[in-house]
């Protein structure tokens, strides 16, 4: 009985069965153009002559998700979510483990806010919260060049994304987009409150349509910046409001719906 457990229990499942549900670090997914009559949750697919083949959709492999062949591994625990290519179907997409975690790992793409360490040569290092520092050239912003170089200053909040996230080569951050334009990125202003929640908070504050985020926009007037890293820069009017929106963000995380409104109405009414 144990042999025919471990035996099911080793045969790789299609990704999309899996969707909303927990997996494991080790277990390996089948994405949909690859599963067979064998595989769980598969349906048997006849080619007939004169039949159109369509391409292999793209599948983008986020965080807690490793591409082996076919296969996507499980490096992390956590359930498992899946994003479609411009909100249509089609088998591709992003697939990544959500997780509640503080500890970050630089993911292509990621914006995030780094903090500026020290200039080494025409490169900056920034702290990103990861195992070692970004590099940031000089030229990665927008406008800069040789003679005109950015203001940058050790100490200085940095907003910008990732270019380069490997395993194996040093993390490198730019502060423009693909048409060279900032785009909201570059160095964030000197006052404000920068402080630090998960990871899980992060992902659920970006959500389309957020209600937390609404409702914090109805109470002051407010500038906020979402790192993918786990940081939060806020700024209000003054410092009491700054920190207030500091503290109903971080206790978000842990208070239900009815709680939320709860202490929303409380501070509207004072």
């Amino acid at each position: 009985m144990m042999a025919a457990s471990q035996t099911s229990a080793s045969v790789p499942r299609v990704a999309r069965t899996m969707l909303g549900q927990v997996v494991l670090p080790g277990e390996e997914l089948l994405l949909p153009e690859s599963a067979g009559p064998g595989t769980e949750g598969s349906a048997e697919q006849t080619l007939r002559l004169g039949s159109v083949v369509r391409p292999r959709a793209r599948v983008v492999c986020g965080p807690g998700l490793r591409r082996c062949g076919d296969r996507l591994l499980v490096t992390k625990c956590g359930r498992l979510r899946h994003k479609e290519p411009g909100g249509s179907g089609g088998g591709g997409g992003v697939y990544w483990v959500d997780s509640q975690q503080k500890r970050y790992v630089p993911v292509k793409g990621d914006h995030v806010i780094g903090i500026v360490t020290a200039k080494s040569g025409d490169l900056f290092k920034v702290d990103v919260g990861g195992s070692e520092p970004a590099s940031l050239s000089y030229l990665a912003f927008e406008g800069a060049t040789k003679r005109n170089r950015p203001n940058v200053q050790v100490g200085d909040l940095i907003y910008g994304q990732f270019v380069v996230a490997n395993k194996d080569m040093e993390p490198e951050m730019v502060c423009i987009d693909s048409s060279g334009r900032a785009n909201g990125m570059g160095v964030i202003g000197q006052d404000g409150l920068l402080f630090k929640v998960t990871l899980g908070l992060i992902r659920k504050l970006l959500a389309p349509e957020c209600e937390i985020i609404q409702e914090i926009g109805k109470l002051y007037p407010l500038e906020i910046v979402f790192g993918m890293n786990g940081r939060i820069w806020v700024k209000a009017r003054t410092i009491q409001q700054t920190l207030i929106l500091a503290n109903v963000l971080e206790a978000c995380e842990h208070m239900t719906t009815e709680q939320r409104k709860q202490i929303f109405s409380r501070l509207s009414e004072s």
